[in-house]
């Protein structure tokens, strides 16, 4: 394991339901959609063992909301879409994020040089 690893699998797992919030803001999605599109970013690989538990806590928390739909291949799916509460959640968040990320960068880069 290289170092630094844990940690940022840590950074990753406590920004993913933001990243799930983002992506379903554009669109409705069902879990195994979300696991490939960030599976597509890079850094973001995870899997449905992650993301069904985290999809129930943000259907818990109200921030996103369910509805079934019929699949040409195969079983209904559970579309997962973000609530009003949802997007209020992700707008704070992307504020506080810039300013996280940019103070961030701003040690990192005086760290470096």
């Amino acid at each position: 394991m290289e170092p630094g690893s844990t940690r940022i699998s840590q950074l990753r797992r406590g920004v993913l339901e933001h990243c799930v919030l983002a992506l379903l803001s554009e669109e409705p999605l069902y879990g195994f959609d979300l696991v490939r599109r960030l599976g597509d970013v890079d850094g973001l690989v995870t899997s449905e063992g992650t993301i069904y538990p985290l999809l129930s806590r943000l259907r818990r928390d109200g921030w996103v909301t369910t509805t079934w739909q019929e699949s040409e291949s195969g079983p209904p799916r559970r579309y997962y879409a973000l609530t009003t509460e949802g997007r209020r959640v992700l707008r704070a968040f992307a504020e506080e994020w810039v300013r996280f990320r940019d103070s961030v960068d701003l040690l990192l880069l005086k760290g470096t040089t």
